[in-house]
């Protein structure tokens, strides 16, 4: 990797800027928050930093590598939306849960690569250990507290990069709401009664509201087993 900073021109008119890491990542942002993105390409980053695209390489060995940085500046974006202090154990998580998915859906096209890369960065690094100390402070055993946050990691990034990219798909509504059945329920009544007697509340599914739900659930989860563990004991 170049440790150098290269120098290069925004667009015409533009003062020169530093071209290395941070201000490719920079750049990857402003690409990810686009309308309809889902994806992002070196020729496109190149293209917004007025550089020649394989001059990314030098700062970034790959793609992955350079999503892996992207992904990881999303993660530390969300750990500095956190207020509740320490002791508020679902405070904080339920915070974490929240600005994950907001922030996802900011920036989608980093966000869906949650499914498929870990960053193995620091902003990674300080989730997994806010997630175990607050696990921790719900008063789990080391078991449980690692199934607990397990568990809870996965619903947050699955579940949050799932909604970022539908919402992708909808960059025509200035509504929130991302229908978790977004087409008719077409069903013979007589051989499938229950889905066309719920078939309004199934079209009425919010993927936001099932997120949150989801949390909550496991929320709950620790709560129930950690009381449970304490009466055995």
């Amino acid at each position: 990797m170049n440790g150098k900073a290269e120098q290069r021109a925004d667009r015409p008119g533009d003062a020169k800027t530093r071209l290395d890491r941070d201000s490719i990542v920079e750049a990857g942002l402003r690409l990810a928050s686009r309308p309809g993105s889902i994806s992002i390409s070196v020729r496109e980053l190149g293209a917004d930093l007025g550089a020649d695209p394989t001059s990314i390489y030098r700062h970034f060995r790959s793609k992955e590598s350079l999503m892996q940085s992207l992904l990881d500046r999303l993660l530390a974006m969300s750990i500095a939306e956190i207020t509740a202090p320490p002791e508020d154990w679902k405070g904080r998580l339920r915070q974490l849960a929240a600005s994950t998915l907001e922030l996802f859906c900011r920036y989608p096209a980093i966000g869906v690569e949650a499914i498929v890369i870990s960053t193995n960065g620091p902003a990674e690094l300080e989730v997994v250990e806010l997630m175990l100390d607050a696990f921790s402070r719900a008063g789990l055993s080391d078991d449980e507290v690692v199934r607990h946050y397990a568990l809870l990691s996965e619903h947050l990034l699955s579940s949050a990069a799932g909604i970022a990219r539908d919402r992708t798909q909808r960059t025509d509504s200035d509504d929130d709401s991302v229908p978790w059945i977004d087409s008719p329920l077409l069903v013979d009544p007589e051989r499938h009664p229950h889905i066309a007697a719920l078939s309004p509340q199934l079209r009425a599914l919010d993927s936001r509201d099932l997120f949150s739900m989801g949390a909550e659930s496991i929320l709950a989860s620790a709560e129930r087993t950690a009381k449970e563990t304490q009466h055995r004991d």
